[in-house]
C-alpha cells in the first residue's frame, strides 16, 4: 500500500485565491451574494461621493476668493452653502464606507468560521501517522494566522485593491478632462512608478517575513513543548536548557524582525519620495496656470485635494498588498494542511458496522509503517464473542500494532481485519470506532472537570449514569472526596490526579460508552503493583460479555485469559492457555519464570 507522505507543502497564491473565492460568491447562500453585492454598491457611492468632493472644495474657494460668477452677498451665501455640501460630502463617503463594512462583516465571519470548523476537522481525519509527527505548537500557529488571513483577503481584496483601482483611474480623467494630458501623465507615470517600487520591495519583504514566521512558529513549537513537558524538565533539572533553546529561537526571530522593520522603512521612504515628487511637479504645474490666468485659485487647490486623496490609499497600498501577500502565504499553509490527504477513508456509501456477537477476525494481517521494517508478518487469530484474548512478547514485537489497526487507525498492508464477518475496510470508521473501546496505557485526560472527562464516553448520558460508571470503576467514593466533588479540574493532560486515579477515570469512561469490543492496551503496566490489583478487578468487570483483546506486559495480569498469543518480530510464535503454555516449556514459560523471579526479588527487597 502506498502510503501519503507527511508534508504540509503550501498552497500556492491563486490556489489560495481559487479556494476562497467559493466562501465570497457560494453557489447555495443567496443571501451572502445579496451582501456582497449590496456593499460593492456602498463601494461604488462612496468612492463617486469621494471624487466629487474636491470639486465641491474647489467651488467653495473660488467663490471666497472672488473667481466664482457671484458677486455682493450671494458671494457669503454661496461660500457658506458649498462649505456645508463639502462637509456633507465627506460624511456621506465615511457612512456609506460603514455601512458597507456593516453589510459585509457577516460574510467575512462566516467564510472565517467555515475555514476554521474545515480545517479543525479534517486534522482529526488525519491519520495517526501524520499525528505522530506533527508538532502541536507549529501546527496551532499555522492554523490561527491562516484563519485571520481568510478575514483580510476577503475584505481587503474586495474593498481596497479594486476601489483604489477604481479611484485612480477616476482622478486621471478628471485631471485630463479639466486641466489636460500632461496633468494626467505625470499622475500615471508616478502612480505607476510607485505601483512598481511597492511590487518590488514588498516581494523582497515577503521573503524575510516567510523566515519570521518560521522562527516564530519555532519558538511557539519549543515554548509549548516545554510546558507540555512540564514534569520532565523539573525530573532532569533542564529548565536552563529550555530557556536556552527558547532564547535561541527568539533570537532568530529578532534577527528575522529586525530585517522587516528596516525593510519596512526602506519601503515607506521610496514610496514618500516617488508621490512627493509627483505632488510638487503636479502643484508646480498648476501654480504656473494660476499665474498664467489659466486656473484659479480653486483650480490649485483641487488639484492639491486630488493629489492628497490619492495619495492615502497609495501609501495604503503598500501596507495592503504586503499584508495580502503575507495573508496568502499564511493561508498558503494552511490549505497545504487541508491538502494533506487522509490516510485512511471510508469507500463511497460504505455502510455502518452492525456488531451482532462481537467475533474478530485477523486473518494473515501484515502491516509495516515502513516497507523496509515490517511490523506484523501474517498473524491470523480469532477472538470469540465474549471471549478474552491476550498478547505477550518483547517491545516492537507487534502487539499495541494489532489495537491500532483493529481500531483503523492505520489499514492493514496484506490479509483482513473482519469484526463479525465485515471487512473493517468495507465499513464506516466512524461505527468503527463507536464499536470498540480502548483503555491505553496512559489514560490521557482533557483539561476539564472529572464530570466531563467521565461523561466523554458518551455524550447523551445521563449524571445517573455517569455516576454509575464511577462505581463500577471505584472512583466515586474518591470524586466525592475532593471539595469540588465531580467538578474538580484534573489540569492539564490530568496531572492533578494520580497514575491510578487517572486510570479508574478512563475505565468509568469506557465503562459508559459501553462498547461490545474492549482493547486494553497494557492498560495498568505504568501503575504501581497494588493500584494494579485493584484495577484488574475494574478491568476483569469492564469485561465481562465483551470481548476483550488485552495487551500486557506483565503477564500476571492475564493468567486467566482464554488465550494467549505470544508474538515476536511479528510473528505469532506461541498459543494457548496459561497453563498449556507453561507446560509447553517454551518462550512463554521462559517468560514467566523470569518476571516470578523478578518479582519475588522485588517482594524481598520491599
Amino acid at each position: 500500500m502506498t502510503k501519503p507522505t507527511v508534508t504540509n507543502a503550501p498552497a500556492s497564491g491563486m490556489q489560495t485565491i481559487a479556494r476562497v473565492i467559493p466562501y465570497l460568491w457560494p453557489k447555495d447562500k443567496p443571501w451572502v451574494k445579496r451582501r456582497v453585492v449590496i456593499s460593492l454598491c456602498l463601494l461604488l457611492l462612496a468612492k463617486v461621493v469621494s471624487v466629487s468632493t474636491p470639486a465641491i472644495y474647489k467651488q467653495a474657494v473660488d467663490a471666497l476668493a472672488g473667481d466664482a460668477p457671484d458677486a455682493g452677498t450671494l458671494l457669503g451665501l454661496a461660500a457658506v452653502g458649498l462649505t456645508i455640501a463639502y462637509g456633507m460630502a465627506r460624511l456621506m463617503t465615511v457612512a456609506f464606507q460603514e455601512a458597507r463594512d456593516a453589510v459585509f462583516v457577516r460574510v467575512g465571519q462566516r467564510a472565517l468560521r467555515q475555514l476554521a470548523l474545515e480545517t479543525f476537522t479534517h486534522i482529526h481525519q488525519l491519520s495517526l501517522r501524520y499525528h505522530i509527527t506533527r508538532k502541536t505548537g507549529g501546527l496551532s500557529r499555522i492554523i490561527e494566522r491562516g484563519v485571520k488571513g481568510v478575514d483580510f483577503l476577503l475584505r481587503f481584496m474586495l474593498f481596497s485593491i479594486g476601489p483604489l483601482i477604481l479611484e485612480l483611474t477616476m482622478v486621471a480623467i478628471i485631471f485630463a478632462v479639466v486641466f489636460g494630458w500632461q496633468y494626467a501623465a505625470v499622475v500615471i507615470v508616478v502612480i505607476s512608478a510607485y505601483v512598481a517600487f511597492t511590487f518590488k520591495v514588498t516581494e523582497w519583504r515577503v521573503a524575510i517575513r516567510r523566515e519570521m514566521n518560521a522562527q516564530d512558529t519555532d519558538a511557539n513549537q519549543k515554548a509549548i513543548d516545554s510546558l507540555l513537558n512540564f514534569e520532565t524538565v523539573k525530573y532532569f533539572n533542564a529548565e536552563q536548557l529550555e530557556a536556552s533553546r527558547y532564547d535561541m529561537a527568539m533570537q532568530r526571530y529578532e534577527v528575522a524582525a529586525v530585517k522587516t522593520g528596516l525593510s519596512l522603512a526602506a519601503l515607506n521612504l521610496g514610496q514618500a519620495t516617488l508621490i512627493t515628487t509627483g505632488l510638487v511637479i503636479v502643484m508646480a504645474m498648476a501654480a504656473r496656470g494660476v499665474q498664467a490666468g489659466t486656473l484659479t485659485v480653486g483650480d490649485f487647490v483641487m488639484v492639491n485635494a486630488y493629489m492628497i486623496q490619492i495619495t492615502l490609499p497609495l501609501n495604503f497600498l503598500g501596507t495592503v498588498y504586503r499584508e495580502i501577500r503575507q495573508a496568502l502565504v499564511d493561508m498558503g499553509e494552511m490549505f497545504g494542511l487541508l491538502g494533506q490527504p487522509a490516510e485512511v477513508v471510508d469507500k463511497p456509501g460504505a455502510p455502518a458496522l452492525k456488531v451482532t456477537g462481537g467475533e474478530v477476525v485477523f486473518d494473515n494481517v501484515r502491516f509495516d509503517y515502513d516497507p523496509s521494517r515490517p511490523i506484523l508478518k501474517g498473524i491470523s487469530f480469532t477472538v470469540a464473542p465474549g471471549q478474552r484474548v491476550a498478547l505477550v512478547g518483547p517491545s516492537g514485537s507487534g502487539k499495541s500494532t494489532t489495537g491500532r489497526l483493529l481500531f483503523r487507525f492505520y489499514d492493514v498492508t496484506g490479509g483482513a481485519i473482519r469484526i463479525d464477518g465485515q471487512d473493517l475496510r468495507d465499513v464506516t470508521q466512524s461505527s468503527v470506532h463507536a464499536s470498540i473501546g480502548v483503555v491505553p496505557q496512559d489514560t490521557v485526560l482533557f483539561n476539564d472537570t472529572i464530570y466531563y472527562n467521565i461523561a466523554y464516553g458518551r455524550a447523551d448520558a445521563s449524571r445517573a449514569e455517569v455516576e454509575e460508571a464511577a462505581r463500577a470503576a471505584k472512583i466515586h467514593d474518591f470524586i466525592l472526596s475532593l471539595p469540588d466533588g465531580y467538578d474538580t479540574t484534573v489540569g492539564e493532560r490530568g496531572l492533578k490526579l494520580s497514575g491510578g486515579e487517572k486510570q479508574r477515570v478512563g475505565i468509568a469512561r469506557t465503562l459508559l460508552k459501553n462498547p461490545p469490543i474492549l482493547i486494553l492496551d497494557e492498560a495498568t503496566s505504568a501503575l504501581d503493583t497494588q493500584t494494579e490489583r485493584d484495577i484488574q478487578d475494574s478491568l476483569l468487570r469492564m469485561g465481562e460479555g465483551r470481548s476483550v483483546i488485552t495487551v500486557a506486559h506483565r503477564l500476571s495480569t492475564i493468567a486467566d485469559a482464554d488465550v494467549i498469543l505470544v508474538l515476536e518480530a511479528g510473528e505469532i510464535v506461541e498459543r494457548g492457555t496459561h497453563e498449556a503454555l507453561l507446560a509447553n516449556g517454551g518462550r512463554y514459560a521462559a517468560m514467566w519464570a523470569r518476571q516470578s523471579s523478578e518479582e519475588e526479588a522485588a517482594d524481598k527487597a520491599a
